[in-house]
């Protein structure tokens, strides 16, 4: 099979042939139709946030259409067309329901295992759902690593209806995401960024408010802040909230330590949330409501040859949501 490989590191990605995948008893092949990047394509070149094992498959967001199950399955046949949740974890996690991706077994694809940016992906069975019929590939491919954990940490927060979200770095893959999952429950959502047309872009898709990511004091109330971004947003984020707030963390593209002021916390009584990925259930909710309409936001969908520059897309910065592959084999 054809896949962008990771052969050194420091290093870079490069088209290789590889032997096609086999599945396992419990396990099912998927031919990819479409994978989507996340900023992980970048770091594992780098060796973050550990070295993968060699040669290295990234793509932690993949769909496509069953080609091959393994003995044992029985949920799935040749020809179904699949999403999969990226948040890998053994079938006796399951158990644990909205919250098996704590077992410390889990791994997420394309970072600790081979991903999808290639032309087959094999997984457990237990990690597909179905396709939104409605939906294409490309919108369907923009969801699982940023929706879901946009939508873990939103219900972890208790949003409900009404209530006011602060969304930092807007353009980003799990601010979309958060966005556009806050607004389709109801929520009046804001944002921030230092980029002017961003910030206009946000307006026009439905934020009540657009503010500069390089202010001290953003002028919102919010019972809900969703940042990506770390150290260079955290004071003026943590301020936003309101008493008995949330601020939920699913990334750190400006640093990994910020500084946090005790007091604030203790007397506001705010809550501190973080999430990496999300559980088969959420996933499955994620999927429901992109049946129902959730807005998807893509900024680009490349040709599978053309992932250097899809890379170099998101390198810059200046996205509009997902980066998407197609893959015409």
């Amino acid at each position: 099979m054809q896949a962008w490989t990771l052969g050194a590191i420091p290093g870079e990605y490069a088209l290789s042939d590889l032997p096609t995948p086999e599945p396992g008893p419990d396990q099912v092949t998927v031919r990819v139709v479409a994978s989507a990047l996340n900023h992980m394509d970048i770091w594992l070149t780098m060796g973050r946030p550990a070295p993968p094992r060699l040669p290295h498959v990234p793509g932690s967001d993949v769909a496509g259409v069953v080609a091959a199950t393994g003995s044992s399955v029985t949920t799935w046949e040749t020809g179904d067309e699949v999403v999969i949740n990226p948040a890998l974890v053994p079938r006796s996690a399951l158990v644990a329901g909205i919250d098996s991706v704590l077992d410390p077994e889990m791994r997420i694809l394309g970072e600790h295992t081979w991903g999808g940016h290639s032309e087959f992906c094999v997984v457990q069975a237990h990690q597909l759902e179905s396709k939104p019929a409605n939906r294409s590939w490309e919108e369907v491919v923009t969801q699982p690593i940023c929706g879901t954990n946009a939508w873990r940490l939103l219900r972890r927060a208790g949003l409900k209806p009404a209530m006011v979200v602060l969304v930092t770095g807007i353009g980003g893959g799990v601010a979309s995401a958060a966005m556009a999952i806050a607004e389709h429950l109801g929520a009046e959502v804001h944002v921030t960024s230092r980029e002017p047309h961003k910030r206009q872009w946000a307006l026009d898709h439905g934020a009540a408010g657009a503010h500069d990511s390089s202010a001290q004091r953003y002028d919102v109330e919010a019972d809900i802040v969703l940042d990506s971004i770390g150290p260079a947003t955290w004071d003026a984020s943590i301020a936003a909230l309101k008493r008995g707030g949330t601020m939920c963390v699913c990334g750190g593209t400006s640093g990994s330590t910020v500084e946090l002021e005790l007091p604030k916390l203790f007397f506001s009584q705010l809550n501190i949330l973080g999430a990496s990925c999300g559980s088969q259930e959420e996933f499955r909710f994620v999927q429901t409501m992109l049946t129902e309409g959730l807005a998807v936001n893509i900024d680009s969908v490349h040709s599978f040859d053309e992932y250097p520059n899809a890379l170099d897309r998101l390198r810059s910065g200046e996205q509009l949501g997902k980066i998407v592959l197609r893959h015409d084999f």
